[in-house]
């Protein structure tokens, strides 16, 4: 499941989190940590990482470049082990559902993407 700060569908409460306030933010992260402690607890849970939305792309000899504010940006992601898509499917609308600005749901869209090679 891969969080998007931008290059995404807008969510239904599409307020950026740099305008939430530090309770907003601290229920958002609270939510999160519940929902992986639930799948740890299952069994289904992997690994997750949020990431800074700092980014720049390096090539071969080094050279980097800025990421521009045009593209997609990935936010973080949250790694699970899942039965089958329906289950992935059920879980990742329980993650967009996190709380954000003023206690409302995100309501943000989720990119489920299989590891490649998994058949599942």
């Amino acid at each position: 499941m891969i969080k998007h700060y931008r290059g995404a569908p807008a969510s239904e409460n599409d307020t950026p989190m740099s305008e939430w306030t530090d309770e907003e933010i601290t229920a958002h992260v609270d939510y999160m940590e519940r929902f992986a402690d639930r799948l740890r607890a299952t069994g289904e849970y992997v690994s997750s990482h949020a990431l800074s939305d700092d980014a720049e792309f390096i090539n071969h000899h080094g050279d980097t470049q800025p990421v521009p504010d045009t593209n997609a940006l990935v936010a973080g992601w949250m790694l699970i082990d899942v039965a089958d898509l329906a289950r992935a499917h059920t879980l990742a609308a329980e993650l967009a559902a996190a709380p954000g600005r003023g206690g409302a749901p995100v309501g943000e869209w989720l990119e489920l993407r299989p590891l490649h090679g998994e058949t599942r």
